[in-house]
């Protein structure tokens, strides 16, 4: 089923990426203005929290950089570039799309999260109960 949920949301994110690519840029307007912020903040948290995966040890749970305030940093990341870019073109339709594709996206880590439990149990289930999914209260 995880599977699944991943391809749905390559799919989705797909079609969000074609109507980036032909919608127009509305520059100086406040939504290009946001958008590129939650763009630029998304991209500097992900590759913040890619270094934190890349130097994490191999045999436990990651529990340095934000990987101490969210569980999935570089998922959460991604999103909010993603949120980002509709917000820059100014498209409900490209952010009804990728809201799918989160939601697909946390079906996905939920099976994650299932085989992480069983690859290191005790540990893992302790870090669960300390660090929130998402991001502080998710």
């Amino acid at each position: 089923m995880q599977k699944t949920f991943t391809k749905v949301a390559k799919i989705f994110g797909l079609i969000v990426l074609i109507i980036f690519v032909f919608s127009p840029l509305n520059i100086g307007s406040i939504e290009f203005i946001i958008g590129t912020i939650l763009v630029i903040s998304g991209t500097i948290g992900f590759l913040i929290a890619l270094t934190n995966f890349k130097n994490a040890p191999l045999n436990k749970p990651i529990t340095s950089g934000l990987y101490k305030i969210s569980r999935n940093p570089q998922l959460v990341m991604m999103y909010l570039t993603s949120v980002g870019n509709c917000i820059t073109i100014g498209s409900w339709t490209a952010l009804i799309i990728v809201s799918f594709s989160i939601i697909a996206g946390h079906f996905r880590i939920l099976g994650e999260e299932k085989r992480l439990t069983e690859q290191y149990g005790e540990s893992y289930i302790k870090y669960k109960k300390k660090i929130p999914r998402y991001f502080i209260f998710f």
